[in-house]
């Protein structure tokens, strides 16, 4: 306990450290928030789920908050679904023949000043025999209407506006001039220029109460139906959206606890061991510190990543195993030869004497006398190298070799490099897992350096 209050002590003179501190503070609370909100198995069905799961989301939406940065506000999704009860949807139904009739109407307001990207009407119908049957208008604000069509659903039937062609020349006889469903359901006919030839990017949308009115005949007694709207907008949550509709704040959220873990189980596994080993070869001396410096000359030579990747290629790419390999291959590195260093001053040192003529084993000597003098000495490495490996395991998913599975920083990013996200203008795509990753590796570095200088004396500050 005095050696931590004498730690904490001295930390707090280090402004670098304490900012490091609380980084690294913020990245562990966040990758507890999305174990606990989040679950493994939830996460990963999400992240791999079909377009049934995130069919509600824009494709290649930025964050929400981007539209505090501009003058001209982008939409947001609508979701109105007469399965849940909402002042936004009536329905009402009444006995016709052997069905019924069910009259579903979706009201909503429409304040942005940019048009949606896609309007489109799922619907969920229960029959035995025969088809339901719906019929559907759109009303504007000013007044105007639009007949939609007449169509009968099937289970799992959507009405996409901008695909359908008779919608389309219905807005065209409207509006006298080609415009797709979702400018031409949303444009106001001031802004639309006089030329019916004329491009239309400087047409705004019409803003105010919209409605949307369904009228489904259903021919048997125990048939049913329900419909959603969903008027896709143009951003989307705290971490916008990718090519396949997915939340990215379920990888951004996850890739945390992988990468810290990835980090901070690599760093401690591979510092300890190197330690040890050094240790070992050190006490013993002869063949085994030989064989030690002999093997860790050769591992020094081997090509680090390719063999990394040619293990993900070859046998699995599965974090833990990358994770195994990468440890393998580290453990004897470079930092043998520094530890080897250390251990020769203090084997010489008189309190080893002392200790072998009362007799104390090899064992307690390594592992009570020699590691635990530069334990301290390891702290500031240990936490230093973290953020070699978070960028190691991130690097390895760039190239395609991260898990297949786990929703990570690095594999966000590949998607967003193998659907072209920075020429297309997505830079919240890649920017997003980027500045996490940077500011992971600046937090355990502020924090590195400072315990460097508090651990060794000799680069403190005067």
């Amino acid at each position: 306990m005095g050696f931590l209050k004498s730690f904490f002590r001295e930390l707090k003179y280090y402004p670098s450290a304490v900012v490091g501190v609380l980084i690294i503070l913020g990245l562990v609370g966040l990758s507890i928030y999305a174990v606990v909100a989040i679950p493994y198995s939830r996460a990963i069905v999400m992240w791999r789920g079909s377009s049934e799961i995130w069919y509600k989301n824009p494709k290649n939406a930025p964050p929400a908050w981007v539209n505090y940065f501009r003058t001209k506000k982008l939409p947001e999704s609508i979701d109105i679904d007469s399965r849940v009860e909402s002042a936004s949807v009536v329905r009402t139904e009444k006995p016709l023949g052997s069905g019924k009739q069910i009259d579903l109407d979706f009201t909503f307001r429409f304040d942005a000043d940019e048009f949606p990207s896609d309007v489109v009407m799922y619907f969920y119908p229960t029959y035995e025999d025969k088809k339901p049957f719906v019929t559907g208008k759109w009303y504007m604000p000013d007044g105007r209407e639009v007949r939609l069509g007449n169509f009968a659903v099937n289970a799992g039937y959507s009405f996409r506006f901008t695909q359908d062609k008779t919608l389309a020349r219905r807005l065209k006889r409207l509006l006298k001039r080609e415009l797709p469903a979702e400018i031409g359901l949303f444009v106001d006919p001031a802004t639309l220029p006089e030329d019916r030839e004329a491009p239309v990017e400087h047409a705004k949308p019409l803003k105010g109460t919209y409605r949307a009115h369904f009228t489904i005949t259903t021919f048997g007694p125990n048939d049913d139906a329900d419909a959603e709207l969903v008027a896709y907008g143009k951003v989307y949550g705290i971490a916008g959206t990718d090519h396949l509709r997915r939340d990215l704040k379920v990888g951004i959220l996850w890739g945390t606890p992988v990468a810290m873990a990835f980090g901070l189980i690599s760093a401690l596994v591979i510092g300890l061991a190197t330690m040890i080993i050094a240790a070992i070869g050190v006490w013993y001396g002869g063949v085994v510190d030989d064989f030690i410096q002999r093997l860790t000359e050769i591992n020094m030579v081997l090509p680090f990543l390719p063999i990394l990747i040619m293990i993900g290629i070859f046998v699995s790419r599965s974090l833990w195993t990358i994770m195994l390999v990468t440890i393998a291959l580290s453990i004897f590195g470079s930092g043998i030869k520094s530890y080897r260093a250390m251990f020769l001053q203090l084997r010489a040192s008189p309190y080893i004497e002392a200790a072998q003529a009362y007799g104390a084993s090899n064992k307690r000597i390594i592992f009570l006398y020699l590691i635990p003098r530069i334990l301290p000495m390891l702290i500031p490495g240990f936490i230093s190298a973290i953020p070699s490996f978070v960028f190691l395991e991130a690097s390895l998913a760039v190239l395609g070799i991260g898990d297949p599975v786990l929703p990570t920083w690095g594999k966000i990013i590949q998607d967003a490099q193998a659907n072209a996200a920075l020429y297309k203008g997505y830079y919240y795509w890649i920017l997003e897992p980027s500045v996490l990753l940077m500011v992971t590796g600046l937090g355990f570095a502020l924090l590195g350096f400072a315990l460097d200088r508090i651990f060794n004396p000799r680069l403190r500050q005067e």
